[in-house]
């Protein structure tokens, strides 16, 4: 039987080869990074402990993008003291992700949405495959359920405490006393303890708590949204870190400029969006100029009834795209919408006298790409327009504001939204979050 000293170097041997060659696309793409940072610091006495995580089932992809970087930014600080690694959760099925040609849209790893060198460069990540097969068996140590305080919070005051679970867990013990769950669809694999923590606290209070009060090398938060990351004006430099660090697959980048390039009439050297290794770009606003068109996101479905308020009508929609239009002077159109296609085609008609258009899913693409491929591809293809306009609280918004922001445009051609049909004409537009490096 394999000693545990044997097995940590051995372990820390897998993780080391996994994590320089887990980001090898399978689409043979050239990177712009290297995976020579994506190493713990820590010398070979300390072996390596993972951090797995999990978020509330509902959540859409662009908010779990957000609790990817708090959860990132933890193990950016628990390596300053003890080498842990990221393990990325696989994407499984979501709200919007209601494309009927994919049977399953689950255990789809991270390198299908983005560049995993890049991520690499902020803190040591791996693929959730690739962590099964480091650690040897489908098993997880400890699992921690995140949860409120049940008599609730008349003050903030940072805390975490374990306690009874509050709603019934979505874990179980079987007759072997282990615990099993949903662990993204991989059936077979089980944790040998669990616990509810009820937590209100910024991400580093769960630092010592990791490192002191538990014991496990592989530890998982669930329900790590309630992970806050800390007041703005103090963590903004270390959230713009690792936003930075998410630099989409090079494949979903070149099918968006390769649109640019055929439609919008659009590429890196004339809008002046050439992109750089992120630990090197550094750009401020204005230095980006963008393509000769305008691109609006326009939320439909869900958001008529959860913000009917802000959601303009066709028309209005329309009359605003052709007011950016004749501000800036352009003839061109791109659209990002989850509109139907009856909508489609009557939005098309009210922009008569301009170009309309959008990423069609067209086969063969439709069999080639998840359906978070084709979000990240419209919001590569908004992220590089002359000017932007987006939908009042929508995350994918908020994730074309950060892109732009990188790029280095202006922010009067970024920070803008629609208003309402019984919002004023100058109703309030999104807060302006500068970039910080």
């Amino acid at each position: 039987m394999m000693s545990s000293g044997t097995f940590d170097s051995l372990s820390m041997f897998v993780v080391v080869i996994l994590i320089l060659v887990c980001s090898v696309s399978t689409h043979n793409e050239e990177n712009l990074y290297q995976a020579k940072d994506n190493l713990p610091t820590m010398g070979p006495a300390k072996s390596v402990r993972y951090l797995l995580y999990d978020v509330n089932p509902g959540e859409g992809f662009n908010l779990r993008r957000d609790v990817y970087m708090r959860v990132a930014n933890l193990v950016k600080f628990l390596n300053e003291d003890e080498p842990w690694v990221l393990v990325l959760p696989p994407w499984g099925k979501l709200y919007h992700w209601q494309s009927t040609h994919l049977s399953s849209q689950t255990k789809i790893k991270w390198e299908n949405f983005f560049d995993i060198n890049s991520l690499a460069m902020h803190v040591p990540v791996i693929e959730f495959e690739d962590y099964l097969k480091a650690v040897g068996k489908p098993e997880i140590d400890e699992v921690y359920y995140l949860q409120r305080y049940k008599e609730g919070w008349t003050k903030w005051e940072e805390k975490i405490d374990i306690r009874e679970c509050i709603d019934p867990p979505r874990y179980r013990k079987d007759d072997d006393g282990k615990w099993r769950g949903q662990f993204f669809g991989y059936e077979e694999v089980y944790a040998k303890k669990f616990e509810c923590m009820s937590s209100q606290a910024y991400l580093l209070t769960y630092k010592p708590f990791l490192m002191k009060n538990t014991t496990g090398r592989t530890i998982f938060l669930d329900r790590a949204e309630n992970v806050i990351h800390g007041q703005y004006s103090e963590w903004s430099r270390e959230w713009w870190t690792a936003r930075r660090s998410m630099v989409f697959a090079k494949y979903l980048r070149d099918v968006g400029d390769e649109f640019r390039k055929e439609k919008l009439d659009s590429n890196d050297i004339d809008d002046k969006t050439e992109l750089e290794p992120w630990t090197k770009m550094k750009r401020n606003h204005g230095d980006a100029k963008g393509g000769p068109y305008v691109a609006i996101h326009l939320r439909r479905k869900d958001y008529l009834y959860s913000h009917a308020k802000e959601v303009p009508s066709l028309e209005n929609a329309a009359k605003t795209a052709k007011n950016f239009l004749k501000k800036y002077n352009l003839k061109k159109l791109f659209l990002a919408t989850d509109a139907n296609g009856d909508d489609l085609k009557a939005f098309k008609k009210m922009m008569k006298g301009y170009e309309v258009y959008y990423h069609k899913r067209s086969l063969p693409d439709v069999n080639k790409y998840y359906d978070g491929a084709f979000a990240i591809i419209d919001q590569w293809i908004c992220a590089h327009a002359r000017v932007f306009i987006g939908s009042h609280v929508s995350t994918f918004s908020f994730r074309i504001h950060e892109e732009r922001e990188i790029l280095g445009f202006d922010q009067e051609t970024t920070f803008n939204r629609f208003c309402g049909d019984d919002e004023p004409k100058d109703c309030e537009q999104p807060t302006k979050w500068k970039i910080m490096y």
